[in-house]
């Protein structure tokens, strides 16, 4: 199969806080490029289509959510 994604995704399992101004998320980050990551969280229902995303001791990363089921989103940095 042919590979169409502009950089290489990195396999994780880190533990992740979707940032929601006052409010977090837990969330694990699956997977991780330059461009974006796949989230695992909980449920998806009602997280906003744009948030900040935090790991490690990574600053917070603004993203926007380019793809969601019931539990995994796939987000595009900012």
């Amino acid at each position: 199969m042919e590979e169409r994604r502009d950089s290489t995704r990195l396999r994780l399992l880190k533990s992740g806080k979707i940032l929601l101004g006052k409010v977090s998320v837990p969330c694990t980050v699956r997977n991780l490029s330059d461009g974006g990551a796949r989230l695992q969280v909980q449920s998806t229902f009602g997280l906003p289509a744009a948030f900040e995303l935090a790991y490690d001791d990574h600053p917070p990363r603004a993203c926007k959510v380019i793809w969601l089921d019931s539990t995994t989103l796939r987000v595009q940095f900012q």
